[in-house]
C-alpha cells in the first residue's frame, strides 16, 4: 500500500462510537475494496483517485457525525417530552386538587 492509500485506509477505519454497527462495517469493507483497486491502477492515475477517495471518506466521516448528532437530538427530546408530560400530570392533579378545596364547603 502507498503512503497515500494507509492514510486513507487508516482514516476510513475510524468510526463515531454510535455509527450502526453492520452500516459502518461494509463501509470500512468498501472503501478498503475500492483503495485495492484504486492500488492497481497505473501510477499516474493513482494520485487523482486518492483526493477523491479523501474527499469520499471526509463526506462519510461528516455524514456519521450528523447522524450521531441527530441521535443525540432526538434522545435530548425524548426527555424532554417526557419531563414535559410528568410537568403537565403534576399540575393538572395540583389544578383538581385545588377545584376539590374550593368547592368544598367550609
Amino acid at each position: 500500500m502507498t503512503t497515500d492509500s494507509a492514510v486513507l485506509h487508516s482514516r476510513s477505519s475510524v468510526l463515531p462510537d454510535n455509527a450502526a454497527p453492520t452500516e459502518s462495517v461494509q463501509e470500512v469493507h468498501e472503501l478498503t475494496e475500492l483503495l485495492r483497486l484504486v492500488d492497481d491502477l497505473p501510477a499516474e492515475f493513482r494520485p487523482d483517485f486518492y483526493q477523491t477517495l479523501d474527499r469520499l471518506v471526509a463526506c462519510l466521516e461528516r455524514r456519521q457525525r450528523m447522524l450521531g448528532y441527530v441521535q443525540d437530538s432526538l434522545n435530548q427530546m425524548s426527555l424532554d417530552l417526557k419531563y414535559l408530560i410528568f410537568d403537565l400530570e403534576a399540575t393538572r392533579r395540583e389544578r383538581d386538587e385545588y377545584r376539590r378545596i374550593l368547592e368544598s364547603p367550609f
